[in-house]
């Protein structure tokens, strides 16, 4: 948990000000919308095609060597980035950078494999508390330090990805025990589109492999998004940003550490999972059709179910893989999420740059976050036939995902 909260305050500094960077080198609102899609490709490309190794990697020589390395590509990520005099650069550091970068599917089967089956949904949850931590401190950070300069926020991330090395290599513990260990298969480490297929045959849930693509394609296009459009109907800066982030992360930690067990208890793992995916569809809908940036604040402040959603669809993956392969598991569905990421700004960029030219009060200005509501409803569509098609295959997974003891408690 300090591991992964470090790592997303480092990457959470550089969010509100990586737009406003790309913009300093473009002439126009509707270049800068395109290069920004081009940088964030090239950090989902690379990812893509790196983390079904890595998750393989980690099955075989444990989890702490490639959290070490990602900690030292994401720290080489930020430094060339701050030091970056061309476009190019930035496109060529963020291919490095993702290519190194597993750091949340090894964290995630880290969990995995400290935890009983029946704990894991409360701990993926916690986990996410920390995702949402890092998120209050870093955009905000961010924000203040990218108003005096916009390289100061990729200096203070690239050295706390140092600090979170030197932790990982004199603190943090293996998870892995040798006698666990599998030889890596590397017909399917090196093929990311292989890796994808283990999820679909993960006995029970292979069908929420369209669930998680949709919602993380969703999720992606709001990132790739939410800094510039919020600038362009707002005029919103860094800070403003880095406060409306600031904002989102706060609501990650109160409903992933602190209410969702109760939500677990009341709903289940499968009825939050779909009830969420549908909050989550109004929300982007409403962001859209937001024309000040207090109503950005209410959406957040009512959109709770929708941070529970993905930690309990996690969990009945995460349940359904075997111990010894929850490392190219969860590989794998970071594959997925990184393939998300890599259409999203070929998706979401065109609709920011085909908007930008707009009046800020025209409701096309949300053009963005109606495709995303589009995109989270589907999810929610799919998971709701899932569920009410396959309560038996599920029964087992959702009692152990629901089951919430006295000894789980935070």
């Amino acid at each position: 948990m300090i591991t992964v909260l470090i790592d997303m305050i480092s990457i959470g500094l550089i969010i509100p000000v990586l737009p406003a960077l790309v913009g300093s080198f473009t002439r126009n609102p509707v270049e800068q919308a395109w290069w920004y899609g081009a940088v964030a490709f090239a950090f989902g490309f690379a990812n893509f095609i790196g983390s079904p190794l890595l998750g393989a990697l980690s099955d075989r020589y444990g989890r702490r060597p490639v959290l070490l390395l990602g900690f030292c590509g994401l720290a080489l990520n930020f430094f060339a980035t701050a030091l970056a005099t061309s476009l190019w650069m930035l496109v060529a550091v963020r291919l490095v950078g993702g290519a190194m970068q597993a750091n949340a599917a090894v964290a995630n089967a880290y969990v995995a494999d400290i935890t009983p089956p029946e704990q894991r949904a409360r701990r993926f949850g916690m986990l996410g508390a920390m995702f949402g931590m890092g998120f209050i401190l870093g955009p905000v950070m961010g924000g203040i330090l990218g108003a005096i300069n916009l390289h100061l926020p990729f200096f203070a991330a690239g050295s706390l990805a140092i600090l979170n090395w030197l932790y990982g290599y004199f603190v943090l513990p293996e998870s892995l025990p040798l006698e666990r260990r599998k030889p890596i298969q590397w017909r399917t480490a090196v093929n990311p589109v292989a890796s994808l297929r283990k999820l679909n045959q993960l006995k029970g849930v292979g069908p929420l492999v369209a669930v998680i693509a949709l919602a993380s394609l969703a999720q992606f296009i709001l990132h790739t998004s939410w800094v510039l459009s919020n600038s362009f109907r707002f005029g919103w800066g860094p800070g403003e940003n880095g406060w409306s982030l600031f904002a989102v992360g706060v609501m990650s930690v109160i409903v992933q550490g602190f209410l969702l067990k109760h939500f677990l208890r009341w709903f289940g793992a499968r009825k939050l999972a779909a009830i969420g995916l549908a909050s989550g569809a109004v929300a982007y809908f409403l962001w859209g059709m937001a024309t000040q940036g207090w109503m950005m604040y209410a959406v957040i402040g009512c959109n709770v179910l929708a941070f529970g959603a993905m930690a309990a669809v996690q969990s009945l993956i995460s349940n359904s893989a075997e111990a010894h392969n929850q490392g190219q598991t969860m590989g794998a569905v970071s594959s997925l999420n990184s393939l998300m990421a890599v259409l999203a700004p070929m998706l979401g960029a065109p609709l920011l740059a085909t908007v930008s030219h707009l009046p800020p009060h025209d409701w096309r200005v949300g053009a963005p976050f109606f495709f995303c509501a589009a995109l989270q409803a589907a999810a929610a569509v799919l998971a709701m036939r899932y569920l009410m098609t396959h309560k038996a295959t599920l029964a087992a997974a959702a009692a152990a995902a629901s089951s919430v003891p006295d000894s789980a408690t935070p």
